[in-house]
């Protein structure tokens, strides 16, 4: 029960941050101003990895235990589609919001920052499911 309770508050704790950042943070960046945008996404990143970066890795493992361990009242496809859309949330991680927000970086791009707006709904959705996954093997654990 540890264990399923963890990865749920990770993975809750990352879905309410993601609805955050989609929602809120990154449309608000292209009103930031050119002077200071470097300045503001530095301090966004920096904030945001005190998050994300203790976060991701326990939800990591947490779901990869969750294969290997699973509740015996959890049905067994939910930690494999939960694990499955871990390895898309970090794929989506490197492969389109790291490299916009190293573009990001040098200063404010309309092009780079759409596109960041844009992929970042595949993370968005993925760790919307994923608490739903979480919460679901919680009530089938609680309910055996």
């Amino acid at each position: 029960m540890t264990l399923l309770v963890v990865h749920a508050a990770a993975t809750l704790l990352l879905g309410g941050l993601i609805w955050t950042i989609q929602l809120v943070h990154y449309p608000l960046m292209d009103g930031v101003g050119e002077a200071s945008f470097r300045q503001y996404h530095e301090r966004h990143t920096r904030r945001m990895t005190w998050l994300v970066a203790p976060l991701m890795p326990i939800e990591l493992v947490t779901s990869a235990l969750l294969l290997f361990s699973p509740p015996a009242s959890v049905p067994p496809v939910l930690p494999w589609v939960g694990f499955g859309l871990v390895l898309c949330i970090w794929a989506a991680t490197a492969l389109l919001a790291v490299p916009a927000h190293r573009r990001l970086a040098e200063g404010f791009d309309p092009a780079v920052h759409a596109r960041l707006v844009r992929g970042n709904w595949l993370r968005t959705i993925a760790w919307s499911v994923r608490g739903v996954l979480a919460l679901w093997m919680l009530v089938a654990q609680r309910a055996a």
